[in-house]
């Protein structure tokens, strides 16, 4: 195994599940942009996955929902990987994917077990590593109570059928209500160098004095927002690097609990991401980035 992600440092996930701390987001393997672009062959996502692997990757975030038309994020994961021997498979649950194959609507606590069921035979697994409750759909963080549909979630862990909780698009309130009911290992929340605002960077802090994993989603602005300033290319150019491999490589100089999951269904720009374990950021490089 290429050991290039080792240079990132290591993380303990649920106290016991060691993982290098630079990740796969499986989000962009089904469809050439998430939900809204053209359908991918699955041939192609199935070797960027066994790549992943080669090149240090034992943390893949995936997702039920995660799917086009007949292609599913799930199905080229387990064709790819099963039976993941130290690998760990992170799954979500919670949305609900409407008529336009987008999620649209929430799970009801009712509904998370035939959820969890349907991630745990898709993948095909007894027990699922890490299960995300993701909250509030496209919203912004807050405003919505998570304790019932994540009780449900931790009586599954009671029986044995998930191994860790995590939580996800959530403020510092609803991890806090979680954690009253049971261990949260992960936090997942849109977080990259170009939209964190104070109260991610309070989340955040959080989830370091808890030893939370900190799982940011869209690590490079997932097409929402451009990677540009000048401090972004001087630091680029300093370093010989793209300007993704420099924001990949802010977010593990940023904190020791921050487990990016850089996704792409393209085989050049995962060994483009996965080489940003590599590049060693100067104070001066972050003095320039927060200019």
């Amino acid at each position: 195994m290429n050991m290039q992600t080792n240079a990132a440092g290591r993380f303990l996930l649920g106290g016991d599940l060691e993982i290098n701390r630079l990740g796969f987001g499986a989000m962009r393997l089904p469809a050439s942009f998430g939900f809204a672009g053209d359908a991918r062959d699955p041939e192609e996502g199935v070797a960027v996955l066994r790549r992943a692997v080669e090149l240090g990757v034992d943390h893949i975030d995936s997702a039920g929902f995660y799917r086009k038309g007949d292609v599913r994020a799930h199905d080229l994961i387990r064709r790819a990987l099963h039976p993941y021997d130290g690998l760990v498979v992170a799954t979500k649950v919670g949305p609900l994917l409407g008529d336009r194959g987008v999620p649209e609507h929430e799970a009801p606590p009712e509904r998370l077990r035939e959820l969890v069921e349907q991630d745990m035979e898709a993948l095909g697994v007894e027990r699922l590593d890490l299960v995300n409750l993701r909250v509030g759909g496209l919203n912004a963080p807050g405003g919505m109570p998570v304790a019932e549909r994540f009780a449900v979630l931790a009586e599954l862990r009671e029986e044995g059928l998930i191994r860790h909780l995590g939580l996800s698009n959530v403020d510092a309130a609803q991890l806090a209500e979680a954690r009253g009911i049971a261990p949260v290992a992960a936090v997942q929340n849109k977080f990259s160098l170009v939209d964190a605002g104070p109260a991610d960077a309070e989340l955040l802090a959080e989830c370091e004095r808890g030893g939370i994993a900190f799982v940011p989603f869209f690590p490079l602005g997932g097409g929402l927002q451009p990677l540009a300033g000048a401090g972004l290319d001087k630091v680029a150019a300093r370093h010989g690097a793209t300007v993704q491999q420099v924001a990949l490589a802010w977010l593990l100089a940023h904190s020791p609990v921050m487990l990016p999951i850089p996704g792409t269904g393209s085989l050049a720009h995962l060994e483009e991401n996965m080489a940003a374990a590599d590049l060693d950021l100067t104070e001066e490089d972050l003095a320039d980035l927060r200019a």
